[in-house]
């Protein structure tokens, strides 16, 4: 008999959970980098800007990610 293949239900979550992580980070980053751009007066604003192209970074690393978790429940082997 042929086994047939079916995706790993608990991998996906995990892949959906991180591209949720990845939609609130794709959000959250270019809010925060308009707000810090609009005065750049204050030392807090130049803070905050670091902050904002950090969490731009966590958005791309969190959907590369998650894309690849998905892919793993669906085509993976094992």
């Amino acid at each position: 008999m042929t086994k047939t293949k079916r995706t790993h239900k608990e991998t996906l979550v995990k892949g959906l959970k991180q591209m949720g992580g990845s939609l609130i980070c794709m959000f959250t980053g270019p809010s925060l980098i308009y707000i810090s751009q609009t005065k750049l007066t204050a030392p807090i604003d130049t803070i905050m800007l670091v902050i904002a192209i950090a969490i731009c970074c966590l958005a791309v690393y969190f959907g590369f990610r998650g894309i690849h978790t998905i892919m793993d429940s669906m085509f993976k082997k094992g």
